[in-house]
């Protein structure tokens, strides 16, 4: 994939969620949904689309330190270790996020976070200068899709623009999840 293609796809991307809009793109693990973490009214528009109840939280996507302690005031130290360590995406639970739309934080006041590297979301990212929701591509209780073709048309047609780039390739799993809570409690997830 050139970073012409990247960086055209950023662009169109960036567009849609610089106006309010939600996007469909390729993450580093599956198809996801998403549009600015900061913005509640975008947020709304994801809940809408997989008609998931507003009670259960989404994760956001960052990509850098200094992304993350922009949201986190605290961060332990065992975190950094855990991303450090991780051989497969791995999304933290972290607890006390601020900077962020409040419609995206648990009822525990608590929000997942994966770091990425992956080329179109770092930088996408980096022209935002702000978090990206990340949802699974499809209805809520429905199976996450393992490729673009098996997204339903109903996401397909809910959302404000479509990324083009990686249509055909098969997805990874879904990222583990571990649980970290700042009085260091940790609780695996999703392996």
């Amino acid at each position: 994939m050139s970073d012409q293609n990247i960086n055209q796809e950023v662009h169109n991307a960036f567009e849609a969620i610089k106006n309010g809009g939600i996007i469909l793109y390729p993450t580093d693990t599956v198809w996801g949904i998403g549009c600015d973490a900061t913005n509640p009214e975008a947020v709304k528009k994801i809940y809408a689309l997989k008609q998931r109840e507003e009670s259960k939280s989404m994760i956001v996507l960052m990509n850098s330190d200094r992304m993350m302690h922009n949201v986190f005031r605290e961060i332990p130290e065992v975190a950094w270790q855990i991303l450090d360590l991780s051989e497969k995406p791995t999304t933290l639970i972290l607890d006390n996020p601020r900077n962020v739309a409040p419609n995206i934080i648990a009822e525990d006041k608590s929000l997942g976070v994966r770091l990425v590297k992956e080329p179109f979301c770092y930088k996408l990212m980096e022209r935002m200068k702000k978090p990206l929701v990340s949802t699974s591509a499809n209805i809520s209780g429905m199976p996450t899709p393992n490729s673009f073709k098996e997204i339903d048309h109903h996401i397909l047609d809910g959302v404000d623009y479509i990324v083009n780039l990686h249509r055909e390739k098969v997805s990874a799993k879904p990222s583990a999840i571990i649980k970290l809570g700042n009085n260091l409690q940790v609780k695996v997830i999703r392996p």
